[in-house]
Parts: C-alpha cells; sequence; structure tokens
C-alpha cells in the first residue's frame, strides 16, 4: 500500500499568486506518498499506479520522463527506477493533452457571415478542425470555444461537418442547439449544396459524370479510405472545367474540375476520384505527386449553400481558393483546350 503523509502545500505564496494569475485550473495537482514494504523495490511506474490509478501507466510513464516525478526530493526520469519502502515519493499530475482538448484558445477566425444562429468560416489550410490524436489543441473547435463561450453546451462546439486538415474552405458551423439541429438534418437529407475546386492527375473524362461509390474504413490503413461494398454510400458529381498536359510534370496530364458533394463521407472526393485513377495533385495518401507548385491536396471548398436554419432564407457563400491552388488552377486554365 502506499500511505499520503497528509497535504502537501509547500509552493508558498509566490507559487499560488502565480497560480491565481494563470488559472489555478491550469496548475497540475502534486500528489505524495510513502512506499510502504508491499511496493518495496517495484518499478516507479508501476508504483505510481497505486498512487494515480486513474492514469494509465503510458502517461505516469510519460511524466516520469518529463521530469515530473520526484523521489526523495531527487528527480527521477526512469520508469524502471526501483522504489524502497519509506520513501517519499511526489508526483505532479500534468494532464493529459486529451484532457486539455476542449479548451477555448483565442485565435483569429475567418468568419465569412455571422448571426445569432450561426457563422460561416473559411477555414485555412493547415488548420484541424477537431482535436484528435496529435492534435490536441488549436484546433478550430479550440477557436470557436474562444470566439463564443454557448459553444461549450453544443455537440462538437456546432461543428456539423468538417474539412480535412489540408483542405481550405468554407465550413458552417452552428450557434445554437435548434441550428446545429436543423443543419445536421440539412446535410442529412442532402439540401446543403457543397461545390469543391480540385485539381486531378490525369485526363478525366470531358462530360460530367457521378461517382456512386461507397466508403468504409482501408482495412490495410487506418488512416486511409477505400471504396468497399458494405461501406457508406457516397456520391460526388464532377466537372471537368479544364484539362492540360505538362511534360515536365510526373504523370503529365492535370485536369480541373468542379465537385459537388450529394454526401460528406470521410475524404470523399479524394478517395472517389483517386479510385477512377485520378488522384488529387499532392495528395499522397492517394498517391498524387506534388506539381504545379501544390504541396498539399489540391482541393478547395469553394461554395457553400443551405437555407437558414431559423428563418429558412436562403444563404449562399463562395470563397476563392488560397494562392497556392489559385496559381496552379489558373495554369490548367490557360494551357487547357477545352477551358470555358
Amino acid at each position: 500500500m502506499v500511505h499520503p503523509p497528509g497535504d502537501l502545500d509547500d509552493d508558498g505564496p509566490e507559487a499560488l499568486e502565480a497560480g491565481l494569475e494563470a488559472g489555478v485550473s491550469d496548475l497540475p495537482e502534486r500528489r505524495v506518498a510513502v512506499i510502504d514494504r508491499s511496493l518495496h523495490g517495484m518499478r516507479l511506474d508501476k508504483a505510481l499506479v497505486a498512487m494515480a490509478g486513474e492514469f494509465s501507466r503510458n502517461h505516469l510513464q510519460t511524466l516520469i520522463e518529463g521530469g515530473h516525478v520526484w523521489v526523495d526530493d531527487r528527480s527521477i526520469s526512469r520508469a524502471s527506477h526501483k522504489v524502497l519502502a519509506g520513501q517519499q515519493v511526489v508526483v505532479e499530475l500534468v494532464p493529459t493533452p486529451e484532457s486539455l482538448a476542449f479548451r477555448p484558445e483565442a485565435m483569429t477566425l475567418p468568419v465569412v457571415f455571422e448571426d445569432e444562429a450561426l457563422l460561416v468560416v473559411d477555414k485555412p489550410v493547415g488548420l484541424v478542425v477537431h482535436p484528435a490524436a496529435g492534435h490536441w489543441s488549436g484546433t478550430l473547435m479550440n477557436g470557436l470555444l474562444a470566439h463564443h463561450p454557448a459553444a461549450a453546451t453544443l455537440p462538437r462546439a456546432g461543428i456539423v461537418h468538417r474539412l480535412d486538415k489540408d483542405t481550405s474552405g468554407l465550413m458552417v458551423v452552428g450557434k445554437t442547439l435548434p441550428a446545429v439541429t436543423a443543419l445536421v438534418r440539412a446535410i442529412a437529407a442532402r439540401e446543403v449544396r457543397r461545390e469543391y475546386m480540385a485539381l486531378a492527375h490525369g485526363r478525366v473524362p470531358a462530360e460530367p459524370f457521378r461517382i456512386d461509390a461507397a466508403l468504409a474504413r482501408d482495412p490495410q490503413s487506418r488512416v486511409r479510405m477505400a471504396v468497399m461494398g458494405g461501406g457508406k454510400p457516397a456520391q460526388t458529381d464532377v466537372t471537368r472545367v479544364g484539362m492540360a498536359d505538362f511534360p515536365t510534370l510526373d504523370g503529365g496530364a492535370v485536369s480541373a474540375l468542379r465537385c459537388r458533394l450529394h454526401t460528406g463521407r470521410t475524404h470523399q472526393i479524394r478517395v472517389h476520384l483517386a479510385s477512377r485513377g485520378h488522384p488529387l495533385l499532392a495528395d499522397a495518401l492517394y498517391g498524387g505527386r506534388p506539381g504545379l507548385g501544390m504541396a498539399r491536396q489540391a482541393l478547395h471548398a469553394e461554395r457553400l449553400g443551405f437555407a437558414h436554419p431559423i428563418d429558412g432564407r436562403p444563404l449562399q457563400f463562395d470563397a476563392p481558393p488560397p494562392d497556392d491552388l489559385a496559381q496552379a488552377w489558373q495554369r490548367v486554365l490557360e494551357a487547357a483546350d477545352d477551358a470555358p
């Protein structure tokens, strides 16, 4: 057993004042215990489980390696360190990254439209929409929680659909529960119009067409999606705007496309086009290669249209693409024989 010797408060008034200025909730809990005979000779990480069983052993090992554990006032950074009966162990229980994920973070949100019920943002390249492994802070959700505190009372802070980290463009976010509910239902009923600009490898057919192919998680790779029977239905309309040959580009031809989503599955446009042999430029996950200045997947949510979730009035928004895609798009159209 581990026996706590009582409350320990040796940080002093200066630390308390600093904590009040920073926010007391941001101070890690400091837990102290004395090792008894039952834990004599045990690994430090295993002994910590007895002190802080609400944390995983993996996280406790991280705390040890990060310098947050002391044995008899000596910092120990090895999880395999053996503890002895009678030693005092102190651990700073720094919160896991996951526990910090849903905190407000002030950031400049590129708001295109906002009223009491919703807001529309033009998401920049590189901004993660929702906290996940590897991105527990600095996400759009963190920014929304700071932008309007009521977001904390809403599912996913009002986010009703997502864009990939390296996809730019328009997203709608609900600010009230009735608005979120109505937007979710409108998306499910395919009443929200979402149109994208995309640059794809190869000669995409000139006639508009629909890709109707179910999508599911790729059984060979958890980070990829794939066209699979038994997956979730997915439909994408594809219209070629222009196509040009670039002899110096690996793969040759590039097609400028406008794609309309009827469903919004993860990576839908990327997977649908790759399944037809036309991966997006620079989309390494699905076989695309860099070109025309594109170092990230050439995809931008250009147009968003829907009925206002409260008063029903029609809303439509357009956002120009970032410079990298705008310049590559222009190069294709200037060199194309079939551009309008």
